[in-house]
């Protein structure tokens, strides 16, 4: 094995594993990580963007920060509302009017080589990264911090530039956030975008004992001292060596836990996932049974672009969206493993509970004017729909229970009804020749739909193009390898992807909504900031969230803004929300169980989050196993 100090430049091929001979299976876990080779295996500064890597267990076991934000429910009686009080004793404590925000600190908490993390280090991370642009959150310091102090050694006193009571979310993990910096390394470096931090110091609770030359596997060793880390405010992390493996073929993840060299796996095809569920017995996903996946706190969805005048008329969105079939959507992209919403919020964590499950009775009566009628569009019952569709196939692995269809299927989503989808185009001075829509200016009906390069999100695309074609619109799908870059660039007319990201075991949704405010829409041609891809503009909505930003995190008012935007959001029809991203994360109970599941749903199981550290206080090895 090589030593933590070694550098070297990763190559293309298939991923190798340590030799886990040297490392007893009660005691490791190995971990699928996603991400290919990584080109520069010896980068540790995460501050920087030097080609290191992001989820080979560096964020996720040796960096810390003031909160974490789990996006399912978080450990029973260890996280309130889903927020680990991590480095931060408790909440954030802003003035009245958000322009001030006092974080106390934790004691007793101390970095891998002895030395005690105090609000020095907090006032250091903040100020260095504020005055060296380049570095990760320099943007969110520069533009948002005018003053960081130090009151005492566990009290960090912040001066904004402008109110802003969701500041906090910058130090508040969701996938990962600002993390904190041993000032007493770092102030002694003297080119901060040069340094490669290797090897790292931890303020988690595992160090780096060897990585791969090649960039493919990255071993973390447990600190003796532990306890001395955030991690104690949980429990004691069970395997004394973690194992991260990335640039590993979809086939080989299926072979490598089949022989005992995965524990976790990231992500699979629906068809992998399938197979290895109905030939090993050990393994599980997120639902005891289908669909097994676990759905992301992202939502697929189809993004118009606004500034595109076919789009303009949300009567001509909301025809496009009852021309389309959700049962054939979910079979084409997931084979039926979809959840389902047809909300803008994401069907995961808590937000059933508090979005979708309140909401029921609002979208069952909800009334949409057509131009010739008024119709109600909403069909509850799909997700029941799909689950007898696959049961043939799947059979009891298929839930009966109702409740257990809508967690795993989706609540319902839009009736496909192209009668009322032709009379919205016919008020909107849409006229039809033969079978072919023609805009108001007697032009075609005709555009493409940007679609990823593969995967479930490209069948879905692809099904979607299919079937606005077949009911008169010229739509083709047209795969994009830069999907993400046009996108942003305005340079579409459709794209399938998401323009929402939640926090998930949280209600609050200003994650993606703030982004969605009037002032952050760019102009045509110019880059759109990230999430209202669509460029959407509404009065209301900015309404909305500027209450939002007008108070507090945790309070209850909040969601109730949620509903609010929900409401306008169905209303305006300014994207069509489909599906969760279902990630189809695996694990074996061969060598350790106890993992978060559906049932249990402690902890996001997608394993390149950095929550999925606490996984490792809940797991215990099996008995027996070696």
């Amino acid at each position: 094995m090589v030593a933590g100090n070694n550098l070297a430049w990763g190559q293309e091929a298939e991923g190798t594993a340590p030799d886990l001979a040297q490392f007893p299976r009660n005691e490791t876990v190995i971990v699928h990580n996603p991400e290919g080779v990584i080109r520069n295996p010896s980068w540790f500064n995460i501050w920087v963007n030097g080609g290191g890597g992001w989820s080979n267990g560096l964020h996720q076991l040796t960096m810390d920060t003031l909160w974490f934000i789990d996006p399912d429910a978080g450990v029973p009686e260890k996280s309130e509302n889903a927020i680990y009080y991590s480095l931060a004793s408790g909440p954030w404590e802003y003035n009245d009017d958000f322009s001030e925000m006092t974080v106390k600190l934790r004691e007793g908490i101390f970095w891998s080589d002895g030395v005690e993390f105090t609000a020095d280090d907090v006032v250091f991370t903040v100020e260095k990264q504020r005055d060296t642009p380049g570095m990760t959150w320099s943007g969110a310091m520069s533009t948002q911090v005018a003053e960081v102090t130090a009151p005492d050694k566990y009290t960090v006193h912040f001066k904004l530039k402008a109110p802003n009571s969701r500041f906090h979310t910058v130090f508040s993990v969701r996938w990962n956030a600002a993390w904190i910096m041993p000032k007493h390394v770092f102030e002694g470096v003297e080119d901060v975008l040069s340094y490669d931090y290797n090897p790292p110091l931890s303020l988690g609770p595992y160090t780096l004992h060897s990585f791969d030359p090649n960039g493919t596997w990255y071993i973390w060793e447990k600190r003796a001292d532990w306890d001395k880390t955030t991690m104690a405010l949980v429990g004691e992390p069970k395997p004394k060596y973690i194992i991260y493996r990335n640039n590993i073929s979809t086939d080989n993840r299926l072979i490598e836990m089949r022989n005992g060299n995965l524990d976790m796996i990231h992500d699979l095809s629906p068809e992998g996932t399938f197979s290895i569920m109905d030939q090993d017995p050990q393994v599980q996903g997120w639902f005891p049974g289908f669909p097994y996946a676990h759905p992301d706190p992202t939502l697929v969805m189809a993004v118009f672009n606004h500034q595109n005048p076919l789009f303009a008329d949300k009567r001509v969105r909301w025809a496009l969206t009852l021309m389309l079939d959700a049962r054939a959507m979910s079979m084409a992209s997931y084979r039926g493993a979809a959840t389902l919403s047809a909300i803008s919020v994401p069907p995961t964590g808590t937000h059933p509970r508090d979005y979708h499950g309140p909401l029921q009775d609002y979208l069952v009566n909800y009334e949409l004017d057509t131009g010739t009628r008024k119709i109600k569009p909403y069909d509850p019952n799909i997700g029941t729909q799909i689950a007898e569709m696959v049961r043939p196939q799947f059979g009891d692995a298929v839930p009966t229970d109702e409740d257990a269809i809508r967690n795993a299927f989706g609540y319902g989503w839009w009736k496909q009804d192209i009668a009322a989808a032709e009379e919205l185009l016919t008020a909107a001075g849409f006229t039809k020749n033969g079978n072919q829509w023609m805009t108001p200016e007697g032009q075609p009906f005709q555009f493409s739909v940007l679609v990823p390069s593969e995967g479930v999100v490209n069948r879905l695309g692809v099904i979607i193009a299919q079937t606005w074609a077949q009911n008169g619109v010229q739509a083709s799908a047209e795969v994009s390898p830069d999907i993400w870059d046009r996108t942003g660039a305005g340079d579409y007319a459709v794209e399938i992807g998401w323009a929402v990201e939640t926090w998930g075991g949280h209600p609050d949704l200003s994650f993606f909504l703030d982004s969605y405010h009037s002032e952050y829409v760019a102009e045509p041609g110019a880059t759109q900031p990230a999430r209202n891809w669509m460029r959407w503009k509404n009065p209301g909505l900015d309404t909305i969230i500027e209450n939002i930003r007008a108070i507090d995190f945790n309070d209850p008012k909040g969601t109730e803004y949620g509903h609010e935007f929900v409401k306008l959001h169905l209303d305006d029809m300014p994207n069509i929300p489909i599906m969760a991203y279902n990630v189809f994360s695996i694990q074996s109970n061969r060598y350790w169980t106890g993992w978060p599941n559906a049932d249990a749903p402690y902890a996001n199981p997608v394993t390149n989050w950095s929550n999925g550290k606490y996984i490792f206080t809940q797991i215990t090895p099996v008995e027996g196993a070696s």
